[in-house]
């Protein structure tokens, strides 16, 4: 038989309900259901799984039921394992997760029906080398972003290709996907890339210089940034969810990861351009 797997977002009691209308939905039409942790606190009865091993069940696809933050930490935990996801919003904003609850059944009748697509996005991979050595690894979807702690100023040197660029003296650098261009990055000032380009923006947060403006490289491109806080230490944010200590003389060395996410639409769902204008207001006057 084959299976689904749910990932859902914590801390929202409202999902039970939703929960058990979808794997009745699916066990009806012969799916066995695998719930991460999350999705296993509001029903019960149903296999379970980390997030991390629900590849082990060899699921089809996996409904991820939340927002946008729901979304990014499921593809950072199950990309590696080629799982497509469906994301549904349960969120405020839902730019990532724009299937709505009211349009689930019919983006799942369309999977059933092998009648949806799959649109593959880039991931980044880094390395934070501290003392020569690797200290970590991580993946993102959306953005890296290098910040110091304290209310000034820092010093980042920026690499590309090993060949040095320019130094910012910013609140932060933004290293972002084509995905995360419409979030930290574009609140930053900077541009919008369409998913399919095959490029990742590198983005100064409030650098001080006119001349300094948000630069966008090929995705093959090997892009390394080297912090310098002074005697306070800074942070490493991965998605915006994931926090690590970075001190002065940290490097993080970023990548196109080996693995891309992948999303599942129906074939005649939104396309890029009717979200930006539907959920960001993208062009209106």
């Amino acid at each position: 038989m084959p299976s689904v797997a749910i990932i859902s977002k914590p801390n929202k009691p409202e999902l039970k309900e939703v929960l058990s209308g979808i794997i009745e939905w699916l066990q009806a039409h012969k799916y066995e259901v695998v719930l991460d942790p999350d999705s296993a606190s509001y029903i019960s009865g149903h296999k379970q799984a980390t997030r991390e091993k629900l590849c082990e069940h060899r699921p089809e696809f996996a409904v991820v039921l939340g927002g946008d933050g729901t979304l990014l930490a499921a593809a950072r935990a199950v990309a590696h394992s080629g799982i497509p996801l469906l994301a549904v919003n349960l969120g405020s904003l839902g730019f990532l997760t724009e299937v709505s609850l009211a349009e689930l059944y019919s983006h799942l009748r369309s999977i059933t029906d092998r009648c949806c697509q799959i649109e593959e996005r880039s991931m980044l991979h880094c390395r934070l080398i501290r003392n020569g050595r690797v200290h970590d690894e991580y993946e993102a979807l959306n953005d890296l972003v290098l910040k110091g702690t304290a209310a000034r100023l820092a010093d980042f040197e920026l690499s590309v290709n090993g060949r040095r660029v320019t130094e910012y003296k910013a609140d932060a650098v933004i290293v972002a996907t084509p995905t995360g261009s419409t979030a930290y990055s574009l609140a930053a000032g900077g541009p919008i890339l369409v998913p399919s380009v095959k490029a990742f923006l590198i983005t100064p947060v409030s650098p001080h210089a006119l001349t300094h403006r948000p630069l966008v490289v090929e995705e093959s491109s090997k892009i390394s940034v080297v912090a310098s806080l002074g005697p306070e230490e800074g942070f490493l944010s991965i998605d915006g969810q994931v926090s690590v200590p970075i001190r002065t003389g940290d490097c993080v060395e970023c990548e196109l990861a080996e693995y891309r996410v992948k999303l599942m639409r129906e074939k005649n769902g939104q396309k890029f351009f009717d979200v930006l204008r539907t959920k960001l207001h993208w062009g209106e006057r």
